[in-house]
């Protein structure tokens, strides 16, 4: 028998997969990200503040994470929005401190 998640051979009486840990049971319910994302094995990404990678407080790592994106290149970005005259990047990075969430 083998796994449908992983594709390993276990033996043909076993309830999960020695390999990976997944359910062999036949007709078992998908994950839940799987319900409302058919066709993906990947859940969905969530914007956060990363603290392992943190600098000041995790938001432009967060943000590398998310759009899949060089960390030093953001960091970038966030000081050139701070440069600009009214200063959008300050007030967007403090909101984004207060609103996401640690990860």
């Amino acid at each position: 028998m083998y796994c449908t998640s992983c594709g390993a051979q276990n033996t043909d009486g076993s309830r999960y997969c020695t390999a990976c840990g997944a359910s062999t049971a036949g007709g078992a319910a998908p994950p839940p990200n799987l319900l409302a994302y058919p066709g993906t094995s990947a859940p969905p990404r969530r914007l956060r503040r990363v603290m392992s990678e943190k600098k000041i407080a995790g938001v432009c790592a967060g943000f590398a994470e998310y759009f899949d994106m060089d960390v030093t290149l953001v960091r970038l970005i966030w000081v050139a929005l701070f440069l600009l005259p009214p200063s959008p990047g300050l007030i967007i990075y403090v909101v984004a401190w207060i609103i996401l969430p640690k990860g």
